[in-house]
């Protein structure tokens, strides 16, 4: 499975690439706003910085919700950078966008998916990714994970060759199940990736470790 991070930060990417584990970035406005990067002219500029420093795709965010709109927005930002990939959200013009994008060798993401459903449909039209909301969705009283679990197996019995890639990641726990689920790609905060090192067991047995060997060097 591979990692990406949801950001706009560039320390925070650094910071995963510098792990070892990086394989990609998403981000999205209000991420960039977090950052407190606003405007196309300054957005673009910020998304070259990325892809500058990491190697794996990047996924930058279309604003026009009309046909023409997201496909001369992508067409843009495709030209960024060689890792640059389209990120779309999941309405009609936008699944048309993505079999236009697909058609002309350009990557994209499909953003917002909530249901099995429209991930059949972004596979249709040939998108490069598929996210799904997984955190969204728990707060809407349904299974995230579950989503993740029927997407997986819809489309490995349709052979479909779009990767799941799973979203709005809130904690540690959520990266396990994900992978458990049968996603390809998990994108979260550095926060929950580094969640992922954290076991009381292991503090116990490096600090009795540590002991032992100060307890050797005093003889």
């Amino acid at each position: 499975m591979k990692f990406f991070i949801d950001t706009a930060n560039l320390d925070d990417i650094k910071e995963a690439k510098d792990l070892g584990i990086l394989d990609g970035v998403t981000t999205n406005p209000s991420l960039m706003a977090k950052e407190g990067i606003t405007g196309t002219a300054k957005i673009n500029k910020h998304y070259a910085k990325i892809c500058e420093i990491v190697e794996g795709d990047v996924s930058a965010e279309v604003i026009s919700t009309d046909y023409k709109g997201i496909v001369a927005e992508g067409k843009k930002l495709a030209k960024i950078a060689p890792n640059i990939v389209v990120k779309v959200p999941m309405i009609r013009d936008g699944v048309k966008a993505i079999r236009y994008f697909t058609d002309n060798g350009i990557k994209t993401n499909c953003t917002l998916v909530f249901s099995a459903g429209q991930a059949i449909l972004a596979a249709k039209a040939g998108a490069t990714y598929l996210s799904p909301f997984i955190g969204r969705v728990d707060d809407t009283n349904w299974d995230g994970i579950q989503l993740i679990e029927t997407i997986a197996d819809i489309f490995e019995i349709q052979q479909f060759e779009t990767e799941i890639l799973a979203a709005s990641i809130r904690n540690s726990k959520a990266i396990v199940e994900s992978a458990l689920a049968g996603a390809d790609i998990v994108t979260c905060p550095l926060k929950s990736i580094l969640g992922l090192l954290n076991h009381p067991l292991t503090d116990i047995g490096l600090a009795k470790f540590l002991a032992d060997y100060e307890k050797g060097n005093k003889k």
